[in-house]
């Protein structure tokens, strides 16, 4: 089935944002995990799996709708050289994305296209539930001080 042109076009900048954000999520991760901090990395990791989950889906509707997945280009990863810089950057970046995912499902609406429109609302959800997270993680930092938040990150031995 022949896609819309700005639809396809929209879904493949949203393909680059996930492959961005797999691999920054990656890259914090292996940080927190080089650090001892086993429940961050094991959430990280957590993170970018959706974001995996999410970029095969673009992927395979791209294909549907008989365009060309363009995945070889990435946006600028924004990598913190601390934990707090870290959950910073990536607020920012699903901050960013779930503007984006908003655009999209009125461009997908606004063209009469229902099936991408279904697909984008549901990794809208999943966008909203990472921003939660780091929220919550961003506000347990603010009130128990940095110190005692990554007290709680290490492994349970």
């Amino acid at each position: 089935m022949k896609g819309n042109d700005r639809v396809l076009e929209m879904l493949n900048v949203l393909l680059a944002e996930e492959l961005t954000a797999i691999s920054q999520y990656v890259v914090h991760a292996e940080m927190c995990a080089d650090w001892g901090y086993e429940r961050l990395h094991e959430a990280d990791e957590g993170r970018s799996r959706d974001e995996m989950r999410h970029a095969e889906a673009l992927i395979e509707r791209i294909l549907y709708l008989e365009g060309t997945p363009i995945v070889s280009e990435l946006n600028k990863m924004h990598i913190g050289a601390d934990v707090e810089q870290q959950h910073r950057n990536d607020l920012s970046s699903e901050e960013r994305a779930i503007k984006m995912y908003n655009d999209a499902i009125a461009l997908a609406v606004q063209v009469g296209d229902n099936g991408s429109r279904a697909l984008l609302a549901s990794i809208l959800r999943d966008e909203e539930k990472h921003l939660d997270w780091l929220q919550m993680q961003l506000d347990q930092i603010g009130q128990m001080g940095i110190q005692n938040y990554l007290a709680q990150q290490l492994a349970d031995e």
